[in-house]
């Protein structure tokens, strides 16, 4: 008796994994169709560019920019035209902004503050000093020499 209903489960799990499959395959595209609908809704609703879309939140959209990279049309295009906030990748670092004790530049600092302010952006700071981006003058620094620099 238990072997006759196992091939019986068997035989109708087998006629029924078609099905099953069909259903949920049906089910999965239904939900997909109405996630693009929603997507596509919101998508419609939102601004064109995504720091327009984070401004209507409240919210900011920001990029990590290179100095360097301010000269090529093409990076400037999409910094202009998808964000609405910047934070410098190295040029606020301690070692690009005093690269020798008591001797500061901030050229490459003052041009990413001054595209972003330009533009009405928010600027961001970052990490002043960062164990890999120390000046040589610093790395062998500690305790009160190193807090007075």
């Amino acid at each position: 008796m238990k072997n006759a209903l196992a091939r019986a489960s068997g035989r109708l799990a087998t006629r029924l994994r078609p099905r099953g499959a069909l259903v949920s395959a049906a089910a999965g595209l239904a939900l997909v169709a109405t996630s693009m609908v929603v997507v596509t809704s919101s998508a419609q609703a939102a601004e064109s560019t995504l720091g327009a879309a984070a401004a209507q939140s409240g919210r900011y959209f920001g990029a990590a920019v290179a100095a360097n990279k301010l000269s090529d049309s093409t990076y400037v295009g999409i910094l202009n035209r998808e964000f609405n906030s910047v934070t410098a990748e190295n040029e606020m670092k301690i070692d690009a902004l005093e690269p020798q004790q008591g001797r500061f530049t901030y050229t490459n600092a003052d041009r990413i503050v001054n595209h972003a302010l330009s533009r009405g952006w928010k600027v961001r700071g970052h990490t002043l000093a960062w164990h890999s981006q120390q000046p040589e003058w610093m790395r062998n620094m500690s305790g009160t020499a190193l807090r007075n620099a």
